[in-house]
């Protein structure tokens, strides 16, 4: 008789639950292995910095999902329901729902917050920038939203919510400008508004991190643009408490020294760094969208399988070298069961970027992370 789908669920929330504490099948029989193979993230990283996930609220409702975050994980990230978009669809309604769900978990298990994101030029509510008529508001009716926005989302949280990125992305993409251009923000505003942005947030909640994030952060052609954004925003009073990293990797970048550079240069600043969207992709870095190619969707073979460990061995070796300036690590999304990088930049072509595989078991790569000091 086949098990019912509630009898495989218990089974396979036994096997988490074992193998997180250590009485997992595959334990090896090495008595030196077995002290440390089953170690947890946030335990290994205890002395160095809290390790966070970004999750969703069907993760919170998944019963195996939930004990594989409370088991594993000090912080979390609300992927997506607290962007603008989701959580304040009309002007003059605000979408809670979903969000809170994220907050109270966080609240219910004494976990670390983050708040992401504020200010972005995706995601945002279409009526945002414009007025009754459709035509494009002043730079003051901006500021007004923006105040307005910001205060009434993080004063909901300010109890349980420690850091904010309070801007995304709005350094542009090409090597010939800083800022991007095409943001309608900028298009109101100018510039101006990142600061605004701070200023309204450090209003709002004077006790919370204030974080500015990107990606292609440690990428030497993007770099030095968002050392030129960071320093106009110190220069111009800007509360800002540090930098996000996102962390969209693959197994081919960034090399060591282009993170360490990065790292170097951003800690010169003053400014504490966190990596918050980590995820090592099986493919090369692309930003545009298109369809799936013939023959590209290799799945997860056994070369493709050491590069990752290889590559995730060596940032996290650079991240724990780092613990004096890096305050948070996240990884985007929980386990290879779902990430965001199954859709994007190419539709349907199954991404294996994350720790945990689609059964939420610890992959051999996690070993690699957690048993740093094994010889």
């Amino acid at each position: 008789m086949k098990p019912t789908n509630l009898v495989k669920q218990l089974l396979l929330f036994t096997l988490i639950l074992g193998c997180f504490f250590g009485v997992c099948s595959c334990e090896t029989n090495n008595p030196k292995q077995d002290k440390t193979a089953f170690v947890t993230l946030k335990q290994a990283y205890q002395d160095y910095f809290p390790i966070g996930v970004a999750v969703s609220p069907s993760n919170l409702k998944d019963s195996l999902e939930r004990a594989l975050i409370l088991a594993q994980f000090s912080s979390i990230t609300a992927e997506n329901v607290m962007k603008a978009g989701p959580i304040h669809p009309e002007i003059d309604r605000y979408n809670w729902e979903q969000a809170d769900q994220v907050a109270n978990f966080a609240r219910a298990h004494n976990l670390k917050l983050r708040g992401h994101a504020l200010i972005w030029h995706q995601q945002y509510p279409t009526w945002f920038f414009k007025d009754q008529q459709g035509n494009q508001i002043s730079k003051d009716t901006l500021y007004a939203r923006m105040r307005s926005h910001i205060h009434t989302v993080m004063n909901r949280y300010k109890d349980v919510i420690y850091a904010w990125d309070v801007v995304n992305e709005a350094v542009s993409d090409s090597v010939h400008k800083t800022y991007r251009e095409s943001s309608p923000f900028y298009q109101i505003a100018g510039k101006e508004y990142l600061v605004k942005a701070f200023e309204f947030a450090k209003e709002a909640d004077p006790e919370a991190l204030l974080y500015y994030n990107d990606y292609n952060a440690v990428q030497p052609s993007k770099v030095n643009r968002i050392e030129s954004l960071l320093e106009d925003l110190l220069q111009a009073g800007a509360p800002i408490d540090g930098v996000g990293i996102q962390g969209h990797w693959s197994i081919y970048e960034p090399s060591k020294e282009e993170l360490t550079s990065a790292l170097d240069l951003y800690s010169s600043l003053g400014l504490d760094i966190q990596i918050t969207e980590l995820d090592i992709s099986l493919y090369r870095w692309e930003k545009h969208q298109r369809p799936l190619r013939e023959g590209e969707n290799q799945g997860f073979t056994a070369s493709l399988e050491q590069k990752q460990i290889a590559q995730y061995e060596s940032i996290f070796e650079v991240f724990r070298n780092y613990k004096e300036v890096i305050t948070g690590v996240t990884f985007w999304n929980l386990s290879d069961r779902y990430s965001w990088l199954d859709h994007y930049p190419v539709e349907g072509r199954k991404n294996y970027p994350l720790l945990f595989d689609t059964i939420l078991q610890p992959k051999k790569v996690y070993h690699k992370v957690v048993n740093f000091n094994q010889k």
